[in-house]
């Protein structure tokens, strides 16, 4: 059975009419979009309707695995093929033998493993590390990244001939600011699964939530929604959604003044979009000292990639040192510039 879609009816339409067409082919597919802009969902997507489905689907973050280790991941190792081998192990194309292998974040890949995994691609077969026997695979490959590979290749950093056999068939994912329309349902979905979490009922956003989230700009997209909803939920006990303080503003208020004066002394209070972020951002980094990444840095807890939030910062002219802690010193804030 496949899998439902959120928007895919309304602000994800063109994509899952394109993911309809190359689903039932095995060609490969490159997933574009921002991060946490919900490629993993269509690469999914894309498996459960193809004649694949009933076989492995394998998720891979390309840019989580150290370069020394990429061709063991990948392609596996025999017993003794390096110190700690203790034994055979199968990479993950064999994992993903006669499934999709979603290679997620392909940009980050180093030239070399560029090469080796042109090559599987081409030839269907892999050898795996301190092996000599050649392996068929029948693998679907997703690929997906926020990257402009076009440009790397330009520069010289992603291999021209890989990047034209992944891009046979492209699709590319909208922001989340670009398909506000599934908001509510993206919303009403996140709040559900955030109060069974929290062990009660499934919570459901109300209008003045709803508005509320409308009026934020998304810059970690459909991930940061439901990082703020699960932590909404938390500071409502599990019993209502404190999307403002979600958010970093103030809990919200019952209106104690009458409906057209309420309006026009809130038209006097807000602020521009880009100020409303710059002061989130500055909230998160004071939180964390002027940590950028890391399990303890802001960009974990706004729930965007470090990449996407310090380009934010330099866009709104915010300097992460001026938040870091007195008592830290420039190696420790190093790895955060």
């Amino acid at each position: 059975m496949s899998e439902f879609v959120i928007g895919e009816s309304a602000g994800l339409k063109p994509v899952m009419e394109r993911v309809l067409q190359v689903a039932p082919t095995n060609a490969p597919v490159l997933v574009l979009g921002e991060t946490g802009s919900g490629k993993e969902v269509i690469a999914r997507a894309i498996h459960a309707r193809s004649r694949r489905a009933q076989g492995p689907v394998v998720r891979v973050n390309c840019g989580a695995i150290p370069s020394e280790l990429i061709d063991s991941e990948l392609f596996g190792h025999e017993r003794g093929a390096f110190t700690g081998a203790v034994g055979t192990r199968k990479g993950w194309f064999e994992r993903a033998d006669g499934g999709t292998l979603f290679l997620d974040e392909v940009g980050e890949l180093p030239r070399a493993a560029q090469v080796r995994l042109l090559r599987v691609l081409q030839e269907s077969t892999i050898e795996r590390v301190g092996g000599h026997e050649t392996i068929h695979v029948d693998v679907r490959i997703v690929a997906a990244t926020h990257r402009h590979l076009e440009s790397m290749v330009a520069e010289g950093t992603f291999r021209e001939d890989l990047w034209y056999r992944l891009s046979v068939f492209p699709i590319r994912l909208p922001a989340l600011r670009d398909r506000m329309e599934d908001l509510p349902s993206l919303a009403a979905h996140f709040a559900e699964r955030a109060g069974q979490r929290l062990g009660g009922p499934g919570l459901t956003p109300t209008a003045a939530d709803l508005e509320l989230l409308r009026q934020y700009a998304w810059p970690g997209n459909v991930r940061e929604l439901a990082t703020v909803i699960e932590r909404g939920a938390i500071l409502g006990n599990g019993k209502r959604l404190e999307l403002a303080a979600a958010l970093g503003g103030p809990t919200v208020k019952p209106p104690s003044r009458p409906p057209a004066a309420e309006a026009l002394h809130d038209a006097e209070e807000i602020v521009t979009l880009d100020e409303a972020t710059a002061a989130h951002i500055r909230r998160a980094l004071a939180a964390r000292g002027g940590r950028i990444e890391g399990p303890f840095g802001a960009a974990r807890l706004l729930g965007i990639n470090p990449h996407t939030l310090r380009a934010r910062m330099r866009k709104l002219g915010i300097e992460w040192s001026h938040f870091r802690e007195p008592s830290a010193g420039p190696a420790s804030m190093q790895p955060n510039r």
